[in-house]
């Protein structure tokens, strides 16, 4: 199983607009994908632009299916126009 951690520094002006669109969207398209295991959306207790999205696939290749999917093709532009920066860490799950 693999899970990825992404942090968001989210434009102050449109965190109610990310959080919208990652419920409505973005979290919608990708349970829909295959290997799709789960996905939450945290936002950090002291600074309310900062999130992090932590979603699990069944493996690597499932991510990876994801990324190049057309449905999250569609969907970077928006999210981009989100955002000021982001992290992506990725994990094996060992237990």
């Amino acid at each position: 199983m693999i899970e990825r951690h992404i942090t968001f520094n989210v434009l102050p002006e449109r965190t109610a607009e990310f959080e919208r669109f990652f419920v409505e969207r973005y979290g919608a398209a990708m349970s829909q994908a295959p290997g799709f295991v789960r996905v939450e959306l945290l936002r950090e207790a002291n600074d309310p632009t900062r999130y992090q999205m932590a979603f699990r696939f069944e493996d690597a290749e499932a991510a990876q299916g994801w990324r190049t999917s057309p449905e999250h093709q569609a969907l970077q532009p928006e999210l981009t126009a989100l955002f000021s920066t982001n992290e992506i860490v990725g994990y094996e799950v060992v237990a």
